[in-house]
């Protein structure tokens, strides 16, 4: 990505010939102007990521921006350079704006990182997700078998949460089944700062997967302790930012990833997808149940292939009816508390034409009958989590 700087020397140079109090307006009106403009990735103004090295204006008007990148390669550098003008350009007295960039050097990057992270450059990574006032919610994906729509469920709920206006996050934690970049039309790698990951974005949704640091189609063979750590770097060493909600992927049944998502994040709640078929709704039951051994909550469970709307405006039931509402059921008897029937989502081609075309239909065809149901269940996770640290809660003893 863009790579940030250390702040250096912003002078301007004096403008022969003018006024030295217009020439200062200008100045600052330029250096505002750059305060507006974000870094791609990390989505912060460049100006406080210290990757302006400086910015002149010259007796011509022209202003000379030097940006410093993280990395020599930086695939936003034209969206740096788009942006940039853009925003110094409509500076009244500005004729021209030049771009010189630069690279950050071991020690800027350190720097970087450390303001990112919020301490020092050398501190161990931790999980930002499982700290106490965490204000992000954390919803694990689940299924007890492959093949029912829980990744499609996924992309399409990230989807919909993002266009509502909300933060969000997806880790695809199926690391050997990964299919979340593609669905998300997500084709870039991530790209490093120091040990800290900066995570692709489409679609309003920042995007990490194992996916993005194999070569082709290849296959990934880890056993559990590797699963563990790739999950655990995911968490700690990408830089998600301010999320409001995360979505993990995760693989079907009830291994190595669930068990490390428990213990890596004890606050993520599960929701279970299933389909109405018998065969599958038991074994979702299986992949639900867990929670009570993980002490997670299960906030749900999501019906997908529900029927197929035919054009007389009749259903075809064609795995079946029930499935999810007796996974609820079964699920709320074991738990011992209320398992919601979140939503059901109809079978529609629309749902794996837009997947493959990486635009989840949910933004694709918002008003296809897939689309509208997994908004609704969407409308029912957009929940922001504030945090209570430093915030008076009025409370008084009993009796006065």
């Amino acid at each position: 990505m863009s790579a940030p700087a250390v702040p250096g020397p912003q002078a301007a140079a004096s403008v022969p010939g003018q006024d030295a109090r217009s020439t200062s307006a200008v100045e600052e009106a330029v250096q505002a102007a750059l305060a507006t403009v974000d870094d791609p990735e990390i989505r912060r103004p460049i100006t406080d990521l210290g990757m302006v090295r400086s910015a002149t204006v010259g007796a011509d008007g022209v202003v000379r921006v030097e940006l410093l990148l993280t990395v020599a390669g930086c695939p936003l550098r034209d969206k740096l350079r788009t942006d940039i003008t853009a925003a110094v350009a409509a500076v009244p007295g500005v004729t021209g704006v030049e771009i010189d960039f630069g690279v950050m050097s071991p020690e800027q990057r350190q720097a970087l990182q450390a303001r990112l992270r919020g301490g020092t450059a050398t501190q161990e990574p931790v999980i930002p997700f499982a700290q106490p006032g965490t204000r992000t919610r954390v919803y694990a994906i689940a299924s007890g078998k492959g093949g029912v729509g829980k990744s499609s469920v996924t992309v399409n709920l990230a989807a919909a949460l993002a266009a509502k206006g909300l933060s969000v996050g997806v880790v695809d934690a199926d690391i050997y089944g990964h299919s979340v970049p593609r669905m998300l039309g997500v084709d870039g790698r991530p790209t490093r700062v120091e040990d800290m990951i900066m995570p692709p974005q489409s679609h309003g949704v920042k995007v990490i997967s194992i996916g993005m640091f194999t070569d082709g189609n290849a296959a990934v063979v880890w056993r559990g302790p590797m699963l563990h750590r790739a999950l655990q770097q995911f968490l700690a060493d990408v830089y998600w930012g301010d999320l409001d909600v995360l979505l993990l992927d995760l693989p079907p049944g009830t291994g190595d990833v669930a068990i490390s998502v428990a213990q890596l994040l004890p606050n993520a709640e599960i929701l279970v997808v299933t389909t109405p078929q018998t065969a599958a709704a038991e074994v979702a039951e299986r992949a639900g149940a867990i929670a009570l051994q993980t002490h997670q909550r299960l906030i749900g469970v999501v019906e997908n292939m529900s029927w197929l709307e035919l054009p007389d405006g009749s259903r075809m039931e064609v795995f079946g009816a029930g499935g999810g509402a007796t996974v609820a059921e079964s699920l709320t008897k074991v738990i011992g508390a209320q398992v919601p029937l979140l939503g059901q989502v109809p079978l529609d081609t629309r749902v794996r034409e837009a997947g493959d075309a990486g635009t989840p239909v949910v933004l694709a065809e918002p008003e296809s009958p897939a689309a509208r149901a997994l908004s609704a269940i969407a409308d029912r996770l957009a929940v922001r989590r504030e945090s209570l640290v430093g915030k008076p809660l009025s409370l008084r003893p009993a009796g006065r």
